[in-house]
């Protein structure tokens, strides 16, 4: 009888973790493989994804976050 030799598993895109391909979620952008753990902590793009982001609005991460916390703190200053 033959041995089956299947090997159901995949390379994580953002860590270069190889982890079963159904314990995994898709990269937000283009789709590729993202492992459970990188989902877990917060990873929704792909390193190449990640890196594009990056480029095309150097100042977007540290924007939103401080938009975020600004539109938190706008609003008490507002007169009663």
């Amino acid at each position: 009888m033959t041995e089956l030799k299947e090997h159901d598993a995949m390379l994580c895109r953002a860590c270069g973790r190889e982890e079963r391909a159904s314990e995994g979620y898709p990269c937000a952008d283009c789709g590729t493989f993202l492992c459970l753990v990188c989902t877990i902590r917060g990873v929704t793009l792909c390193e190449t994804c990640s890196a594009k982001h990056a480029a095309d609005s150097p100042g977007a991460a540290s924007g939103t976050a401080s938009g975020t916390a600004g539109g938190g703190g706008a609003a008490p200053a507002t007169p009663a």
